[in-house]
Protein backbone atom coordinates (compact mmCIF):
# COMPACT_ATOMS: atom_id res chain seq x y z
CA UNK A 1 0.00 0.00 0.00
CA UNK A 2 1.10 3.52 -0.70
CA UNK A 3 2.23 5.57 2.27
CA UNK A 4 1.68 9.05 0.84
CA UNK A 5 -0.47 10.62 -1.87
CA UNK A 6 -0.53 14.06 -3.39
CA UNK A 7 -3.41 15.80 -5.10
CA UNK A 8 -2.34 18.85 -7.06
CA UNK A 9 -4.65 21.44 -8.56
CA UNK A 10 -2.94 23.07 -11.53
CA UNK A 11 -4.68 26.00 -13.19
CA UNK A 12 -3.74 27.14 -16.68
CA UNK A 13 -3.97 30.65 -18.02
CA UNK A 14 -7.05 31.10 -20.16
CA UNK A 15 -6.59 29.28 -23.46
CA UNK A 16 -3.28 27.69 -22.37
CA UNK A 17 -4.48 24.33 -20.99
CA UNK A 18 -3.29 22.31 -23.99
CA UNK A 19 0.12 23.98 -23.78
CA UNK A 20 0.27 23.15 -20.09
CA UNK A 21 -0.67 19.52 -20.74
CA UNK A 22 2.08 19.28 -23.36
CA UNK A 23 4.61 20.79 -20.94
CA UNK A 24 3.59 18.26 -18.26
CA UNK A 25 4.18 15.30 -20.58
CA UNK A 26 7.86 15.11 -19.69
CA UNK A 27 6.93 14.72 -16.00
CA UNK A 28 4.44 11.99 -16.89
CA UNK A 29 7.09 10.17 -18.91
CA UNK A 30 9.74 10.53 -16.20
CA UNK A 31 7.43 9.19 -13.48
CA UNK A 32 7.18 5.91 -15.41
CA UNK A 33 10.79 5.15 -14.43
CA UNK A 34 10.57 6.16 -10.76
CA UNK A 35 10.39 2.95 -8.71
CA UNK A 36 8.73 4.55 -5.70
CA UNK A 37 6.09 6.37 -7.75
CA UNK A 38 3.02 4.14 -7.81
CA UNK A 39 0.62 6.51 -9.58
CA UNK A 40 1.18 9.75 -11.44
CA UNK A 41 -1.99 10.62 -13.29
CA UNK A 42 -2.93 13.88 -15.00
CA UNK A 43 -6.67 14.61 -15.05
CA UNK A 44 -8.76 17.24 -16.82
CA UNK A 45 -11.44 18.93 -14.73
CA UNK A 46 -14.84 18.39 -16.35
CA UNK A 47 -16.34 21.62 -15.04
CA UNK A 48 -13.46 24.08 -15.55
CA UNK A 49 -11.57 23.93 -18.84
CA UNK A 50 -8.49 25.61 -17.38
CA UNK A 51 -8.10 23.31 -14.36
CA UNK A 52 -5.97 20.17 -14.30
CA UNK A 53 -5.51 17.77 -11.41
CA UNK A 54 -2.54 15.53 -10.73
CA UNK A 55 -3.06 12.43 -8.62
CA UNK A 56 0.15 10.95 -7.25
CA UNK A 57 0.85 7.99 -4.95
CA UNK A 58 4.23 7.06 -3.52
CA UNK A 59 5.50 4.06 -1.57
CA UNK A 60 6.83 6.33 1.17
CA UNK A 61 8.09 9.81 2.01
CA UNK A 62 11.55 8.97 0.64
CA UNK A 63 10.03 8.16 -2.77
CA UNK A 64 8.16 11.49 -2.79
CA UNK A 65 11.36 13.31 -1.85
CA UNK A 66 13.28 11.48 -4.59
CA UNK A 67 10.63 12.53 -7.11
CA UNK A 68 10.61 16.16 -5.97
CA UNK A 69 14.40 16.30 -5.84
CA UNK A 70 14.95 14.86 -9.30
CA UNK A 71 16.43 16.91 -12.13
CA UNK A 72 13.22 16.33 -14.12
CA UNK A 73 11.10 17.82 -11.33
CA UNK A 74 13.44 20.79 -10.98
CA UNK A 75 13.08 21.45 -14.73
CA UNK A 76 9.29 21.21 -14.51
CA UNK A 77 8.73 24.66 -12.98
CA UNK A 78 10.38 26.59 -15.81
CA UNK A 79 8.68 24.37 -18.39
CA UNK A 80 5.14 24.91 -17.10
CA UNK A 81 5.55 28.41 -15.65
CA UNK A 82 4.59 30.31 -18.82
CA UNK A 83 1.20 28.55 -18.91
CA UNK A 84 0.20 28.72 -15.24
CA UNK A 85 -2.46 31.05 -13.85
CA UNK A 86 -0.89 30.74 -10.39
CA UNK A 87 1.05 28.38 -8.17
CA UNK A 88 -0.20 24.78 -8.13
CA UNK A 89 -2.09 23.88 -4.96
CA UNK A 90 -0.77 20.72 -3.28
CA UNK A 91 -2.66 18.56 -0.81
CA UNK A 92 -0.69 15.81 0.94
CA UNK A 93 -2.68 12.77 2.06
CA UNK A 94 -2.21 9.38 3.70
CA UNK A 95 -4.04 6.57 1.90
CA UNK A 96 -6.14 4.54 4.34
CA UNK A 97 -7.52 1.86 2.03
CA UNK A 98 -9.51 1.12 -1.08
CA UNK A 99 -8.84 -0.22 -4.55
CA UNK A 100 -5.51 0.99 -5.88
CA UNK A 101 -4.28 2.13 -2.50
Amino acid sequence: MADIAVIAKITAQEGKRDDLVAALQTALDTAQGEPGTLSYILLADQTNAETLWMYEMYTDQAALEAHMGSDAFKALGPAIGPFLAGRPELIFCKPLGGKGA
